[in-house]
């Protein structure tokens, strides 16, 4: 082997020790420049200037965004409850105070606490609009590991994740959904409450839902002993559960720790909705299999005495498939009616005959429609369906006709998911999500929504919505909505639609709307006994438009409860 010869330039070194020994000749006028162009670069004229701005790229934080972050910084001292109504983006004043105080030197290592199905979207906000090497927790050694984390509250809280958490000094602790931390005999607030910090962020658009001991718990878990000790809060700022006292001192101690931004404000303009229902026509053949399945599901729910199968949601699921896809009901009949074991597996004579109508229908006019008005759209469209049997057909479909589509669904790993969106931001024209995607991901790219299936809960459909219709969204929305004409469908979107008037604005809080309304039953069954019970669809009609109007008579009692709640925080009256 033949040696490479190793040579050192010491040139240097006569220089260097004549300056050692004289003290002198250690700088040039070039590189006192570039020390002072440094030191000028890093000089913050005033406290609350906020140096971050001029390091973020790719987009531009509105200004009550930045507002708020200069509050944060300069008033609180880095201890607040972000409160902003939904949508207006919590998630980007928390990205500019972390982002400050890390250019600030003050944050090396933070802790974002998020549900599991937002640790992805907070971690790419974070890294692509901040440029904040967040990273998102899956093992324990990753605690060690990185500086910056964005990890499930469920997991943070469980061993062993749990001793490593509670081990460590955060400089920065941020908490999404802290409405969830209202109580302080649950474990999630127990935990919070331990973790060693230094700054602290509590982000939730409902600081106040049920009674003001909830407010205590939240102010308490960011600044212990700011409002008190619980009994001296409750003697001189309650005089009931949902009642204040002392309003004028409690809202001024309350404005030291939160901010909340409203869209009533006027600062904030959001694009409208434009809904347009979709009606579909069945063919003969497939009006016969909705006949057949219809009267199949009700001779069963009667015979059963409204117990049968000790599952009757099974049944009227399978009506809601049948309007979905073929594909949707075949495979729901044979899970639910196969009798045998292994190759022996037989069919009832009267699921035979379903499975025969089934069989009989070539196409499906609702799978058509939807690659019809796809095609006319010619443009980024997401395509809800509740079923992933209709979510495969669906694909199938429109691969076939050449367009490109992506899928996107529970069961995807983290990876997946974010590899789904990224297609679809970039090469895909369509996406088709399950519920999944109905959550914990942002579309503002997108301003089409084709809700194939509809949800029978409220709640939901306003999360799909809301994945395209919010903060950044440039374009009106427009939600095109499937409707099957003469069925369980077409009476459910009459619900949401007029009744409800679901599509149209955002409901205040749905979920304090839903829980006046529902009592000790959700809403999905309640529609799914109607559905069962109804003699007809007169009957059906007649039954809905008395929940629509149970639907507004919560909803105003809602509305007086949250004008209550916005004066204690704001001061209006």
């Amino acid at each position: 082997m033949e040696w490479i010869p190793i040579r050192m330039d010491r040139r240097w070194l006569e220089t260097f020790i004549k300056q050692a020994e004289t003290d002198s000749e250690w700088s040039t006028w070039e590189r006192y420049q570039l020390a002072m162009e440094a030191a000028e670069a890093e000089r913050i004229p005033e406290f609350d200037t906020l140096r971050c701005l001029s390091h973020i790229q790719g987009f531009t934080p509105m200004p009550h965004q930045v507002e708020t972050a200069r509050r944060v910084l300069g008033e609180m001292r880095g201890r607040a409850i972000l409160a902003d109504e939904v949508g207006l983006g919590k998630t980007i004043e928390a990205g500019l105070i972390l982002k400050e105080y890390m250019v600030r030197g003050l944050v090396s290592k933070a802790l974002i606490l998020v549900p599991s199905s937002l640790v992805l979207q907070w971690t790419r906000e974070l890294n692509q609009k901040f440029q904040i090497p967040a990273a998102a927790q899956k093992k324990a050694w990753m605690w060690d590991q990185y500086d910056i984390l964005v990890a499930s509250i469920d997991t943070a809280k469980r061993d062993p994740h749990r001793e490593k958490v509670l081990s460590r000094h955060y400089d920065l602790l941020i908490v999404d959904e802290a409405h969830k931390l209202k109580n302080r005999k649950t474990k999630n607030w127990q935990f919070v409450n331990q973790i060693q910090k230094k700054y602290s962020l509590l982000l939730t658009a409902t600081p106040v839902q049920n009674d003001l001991p909830e407010l205590y718990n939240l102010v308490t878990l960011l600044k212990p002993g700011h409002l008190g000790q619980q009994n001296n809060f409750s003697a001189s700022y309650v005089a009931g559960k949902r009642k204040a006292k002392n309003e004028e001192q409690l809202r001024e101690e309350v404005r030291r720790v939160m901010i909340r931004n409203k869209r009533s404000d006027g600062r904030i303009g959001f694009t409208n909705r434009q809904v347009r229902t979709v009606p579909i026509t069945l063919s003969a053949e497939e009006r016969a299999l909705y006949e057949g399945i219809t009267s199949f599901v009700r001779e069963r729910w009667r015979s059963g005495g409204g117990n049968v199968m000790k599952n009757p949601l099974a049944l009227i699921t399978l009506q809601r498939e049948v309007c979905s896809s073929r594909d949707a009901a075949f495979h729901t009949l044979f899970k639910l009616f196969q009798k045998g074991e292994g190759h022996k597996q037989q069919l009832t004579p009267e699921v035979e005959q379903l499975v025969d109508l089934l069989r009989a229908v070539k196409h499906q006019t609702k799978i058509d429609k939807t690659v019809e008005l796809i095609q006319s759209i010619a443009d980024k469209v997401i395509v809800f369906t509740e079923y992933r049997a209709t979510q495969d057909m669906l694909l199938r479909t429109l691969r076939a006709k050449g367009m490109i589509a992506v899928p996107y669904r529970g069961g995807f790993q983290r990876n997946k998911k974010d590899w789904m969106m990224e297609l679809f931001r970039t090469r895909a024209q369509v996406m088709v999500a399950t519920e999944a995607g109905g959550e914990g991901i942002n579309l503002q790219f997108c301003h089409h929504i084709i809700n194939y299936d509809l949800p029978w809960n409220p709640m939901r459909v306003e999360q799909r919505i809301g994945r395209v219709h919010r903060l950044g969204q440039e374009q009106d929305v427009i939600i095109h909505n499937f409707a099957t004409e003469n069925t369980i469908e077409e009476h459910i979107l009459w619900l949401l639609h007029e009744k409800i008037d679901l599509f149209r604005t955002v409901i205040g809080d749905l979920e304090d709307i839903l829980e006046r309304l529902d009592g000790k039953e959700e809403m999905e069954e309640n529609l799914m006994r109607i559905m069962l019970e109804a003699k007809d669809d007169q009957e059906i009609r007649s039954r809905l438009n008395q929940l629509g109007e149970q639907f507004q008579h919560a909803r105003e009692t809602s509305d007086r409860n949250q004008t209550k709640r916005e004066a204690l925080l704001d001061g209006t009256e």
